[in-house]
């Protein structure tokens, strides 16, 4: 059996698992520049993720939660934002880091993100709460981990031994510079992971399956250059070697289930 994860640009990912479910993570689509989707092309979602409210991660959750009245997983204070855009409140699911839901039997849990989630709330008011992480539980042998825009942090190696995540969703390249002045980021520097830091948090992690995220188009990032050597460099010291990914938006991969 295999599921099919699709880049959509940025951290947006597209999950097909092998029941065929549909599951978006960070669906950011209309605005974003590389999503070969917009919400008007989807036929099916199943599931959403979000891991945080920054624009470019809540995307159009809202629309996509109101178009096919599916579930959204999310912190509480992502609901609270999506509930003032017209979600039905019903259908959205609230994590802490730790916490766990299994809508439509997939099992997904909320892991600490070294991040932040604040923004003015469609009402005016302010919003903040934890950021997350996300392992979901496809099988007994293939568990994704999506990082969010999370810094590095030493206990990522104590969700490896825990949770065991096999593919890592790693978001570990600064942003293209037109991309960050256009949200009025003009001095910023660096994402939260550096490619190198996206390397090592794979080893940590211990996936068998190292997927980079975090840009638009990947020609030109020296995050890539550093996120390829920093896994060859661990894999020096693996029984399992790390499988590096460097997907063009659209790109599909294809990840068998099986016992490694």
């Amino acid at each position: 059996m295999k599921t099919l994860i699709r880049f959509l640009g940025l951290a947006a990912f597209e999950i097909t698992t092998p029941q065929g479910l549909t599951i978006l993570i960070d669906p950011f689509l209309d605005e974003n520049p590389a999503s070969p989707v917009h919400v008007k092309d989807l036929k099916k979602v199943d599931l959403v993720l979000v891991t945080h409210l920054a624009v470019d991660h809540l995307g159009e959750t809202a629309a996509i939660c109101q178009k096919f009245k599916c579930p959204v997983v999310c912190g509480p204070e992502v609901k609270v934002f999506l509930t003032e855009q017209g979600a039905d409140p019903q259908l959205i699911r609230t994590l802490p880091w730790g916490g766990q839901v299994n809508p439509l039997g997939v099992r997904i849990r909320g892991v600490e993100c070294h991040h932040t989630s604040f923004r003015k709330s469609p009402q005016g008011h302010y919003l903040a709460g934890q950021p997350l992480g996300f392992i979901v539980y496809i099988s007994d042998h293939t568990r994704i981990y999506h990082s969010g825009d999370s810094a590095i942090f030493s206990d990522l190696k104590l969700l490896g031994s825990l949770y065991q995540p096999t593919v890592g969703l790693i978001c570990a390249c600064e942003v293209e510079k037109f991309y960050l002045e256009k949200i009025g980021l003009k001095d910023h520097y660096g994402n939260e992971m550096s490619g190198d830091e996206g390397a090592l948090a794979a080893d940590w992690l211990g996936v068998q399956h190292a997927i980079l995220c975090h840009y638009f188009d990947k020609k030109d990032h020296k995050d890539i250059d550093l996120f390829l050597e920093g896994i060859q460099k661990a894999n020096k010291n693996r029984t399992v070697p790390i499988q590096p990914y460097i997907p063009q938006a659209g790109e599909v991969i294809e990840i068998e289930d099986e016992e490694v």
